[in-house]
């Protein structure tokens, strides 16, 4: 059952000024003046991209999002052009510029810009052109399974995840570059050649938004770098032996340089269009930035944002914690400065929005994402159908690589409405494994939750989620969390804001609590069954499919 209230998740403390116990309270004046401040963010996400210009209080006066291309050229891959990507930016950010300005605002009003997004994904380019050797892969990507499954027949294998966080899996980056390198010959010779540089997407889109070989700006920030298994998850600082054991040479492969989240200096500046000249100042990868634009910044504060994947980050402080549950140790955000970095513990789940967009593009049962509620409530409930959406094989906690997607309980009872319930419910139960996992780890339940993303619009479906965790779902008016996070970052790095405290008040009002109302008993036979699907969903990859078709495909 929904509430519409103000939700207390605990107050915010350290971060760049550290400040413990002010009960920061905006005076009107200040309000007036944080609203003639603007902040652009750039939101690049898996399925489009997209430019917000926040003011000062965190509302949102304008933006634009422009789809591009998906790329599934055989089953298990998935690729984009990493010149669209840019493009796609390109033109968020004209067109939202254009629309601030149409609303009497004039671009010099925009201080600074964030950048945000879609983590792990590989783009790897010629370092004296600077053009792109082939397609991006990916994050959820599973072309490296039989890869993988070497890997951890290595030495050293079983000690990897101590040092950077990360389990052996397909979703880093690590794999996709080292695949990259077997597989295509542009790849392997411009390796050979010492030209090869190497860049997560908030990489690839600085050093092509600050003029690619003009200003060559090569950087990453912590929270994307600790995605690659490359990084030391305590020095914040590539590692040899992790380099060693993926056997890549250093001075083969350009690494961007690893700075704080936000920084003045760091990012540059755009080098063309309408904001040409304006600074970037803050970077995170989406998962983090959605931790922080949630004003998830003290330990024991979590988040779960249901984008085309489901990502559940918890602040752990300032000591990472290496998780015994199947979960990842991360980088939360780093300030910079005398500031410590701030870790989490974070679950990912690979499919979430894309298990709607299945339904809407593969299957014609909806012909827009948004109709998914209207679907599902046509049925009173699943009908005993429970949809194990492993199209990526199962991330946290499971960590089942040759699990394919199963329907399970199909009747002649079943109707479209029953699968569309099973599909929400299918994110909703592997939150739970995720919480449980936690709680595990941590040694703390969590109080309430806060969401964010294209799937908590639905209330069908967060009310599923709090009733199947049994604690409260808290859900803010504005959804764009993860812009905004971004926006915040750049916003420190220039003063805008200048103590955590300063944030308290952003994005507060107005939120809505979906209270749990499913008996213990209920809930609990229904994660059963869950999880007995989960395990009849294993053992669906054959060795064949474990083989890399002709890597001929994988050039641009």
């Amino acid at each position: 059952m929904a509430d519409s209230t103000a939700a207390s998740l605990g107050s915010s403390s350290g971060g760049p000024k550290d400040s413990k116990d002010a009960e920061t309270k905006t005076s009107p004046e200040s309000h007036v003046a944080l609203q003639r401040w603007f902040i652009g963010s750039i939101d690049q996400g898996t399925t489009s991209s997209r430019f917000l210009i926040f003011d000062g209080t965190g509302t949102p006066v304008a933006s634009h999002q422009v789809e591009f291309k998906q790329m599934y050229p055989h089953p298990g891959w998935h690729e984009h052009d990493p010149m669209e990507l840019v493009s796609s930016v390109e033109a968020c950010v004209a067109k939202a510029t254009e629309d601030f300005v149409r609303l009497g605002h004039d671009v010099s009003e925009i201080k600074a810009i964030g950048i945000t997004n879609q983590r792990e994904t590989t783009v790897l380019w010629d370092t004296h052109t600077g053009e792109p050797l082939c397609n991006a892969i990916v994050w959820p990507d599973t072309r490296t399974t039989g890869l993988v499954r070497e890997l951890k027949d290595r030495p050293r294998a079983a000690g990897l995840q101590d040092q950077c966080g990360l389990p052996l899996s397909t979703y880093p980056s690590s794999v996709k570059v080292l695949w990259l390198l077997r597989h295509d010959e542009q790849v392997r010779k411009a390796y050979e050649e010492a030209r090869l540089s190497f860049g997560t997407v908030d990489t690839w889109l600085l050093y092509r938004l600050n003029g690619a070989t003009e200003r060559d700006v090569h950087v990453t920030d912590a929270t994307n770098a600790s995605r690659t298994m490359f990084l030391n998850l305590y020095s914040l600082q590539y590692d040899d032996a992790l380099l060693d054991f993926f056997q890549l040479q250093r001075s083969k492969i350009r690494l961007p340089r690893v700075v704080p989240s936000s920084d003045s200096d760091a990012f540059g500046a755009m080098a063309a269009g309408p904001l040409r000249g304006v600074k970037i100042t803050g970077c995170l990868g989406d998962q983090s930035s959605a931790l922080v634009g949630q004003c998830a910044l003290a330990p024991g504060l979590a988040k779960n944002t249901y984008g085309t994947g489901c990502f559940l980050l918890y602040n752990v402080g300032e000591e990472p914690v290496i998780s015994q549950h199947g979960l990842l140790a991360t980088v939360a955000y780093a300030w910079g400065g005398e500031r410590k970095p701030v870790y989490a513990l974070e679950g990912s789940i690979a499919v979430a929005g894309s298990g709607v967009q299945f339904l809407r593009t593969n299957l014609g049962f909806i012909e827009e994402s948004a109709q998914i509620s209207e679907l599902a409530a046509t049925v009173p409930d699943n009908g005993g159908v429970v949809f194990v959406t492993a199209f990526s094989g199962l991330f946290a906690p499971y960590w089942i690589d040759d699990a394919k997607g199963t329907i399970f309980g199909i009747t002649q009872h079943t109707q479209r409405g029953h699968i569309a319930r099973a599909t929400l419910e299918a994110t909703c139960f592997q939150t739970k494994a995720i919480l449980d996992a936690m709680e595990k780890d941590s040694g703390h339940r969590l109080r309430a939750l806060a969401v964010d993303g294209g799937m908590s619009n639905s209330d069908l479906c967060m009310q599923t989620q709090a009733d199947l965790i049994g604690i409260p779902v808290d859900r803010p008016a504005m959804r764009e969390t993860t812009a905004l996070g971004a926006a915040i970052a750049a916003g420190f790095a220039i003063d805008m804001w200048k103590e955590l405290d300063e944030l308290k008040e952003i994005n507060r009002s107005d939120r809505t609590i979906f209270q749990p109302a499913m008996p213990p008993h209920t809930r609990d036979d229904k994660f059963r069954r869950w999880e007995r699907a989960v395990e009849m969903a294993k053992g669906w990859v054959e060795a064949s499919e474990k083989a890399a078709p002709d890597s001929s495909s994988c050039t641009s």
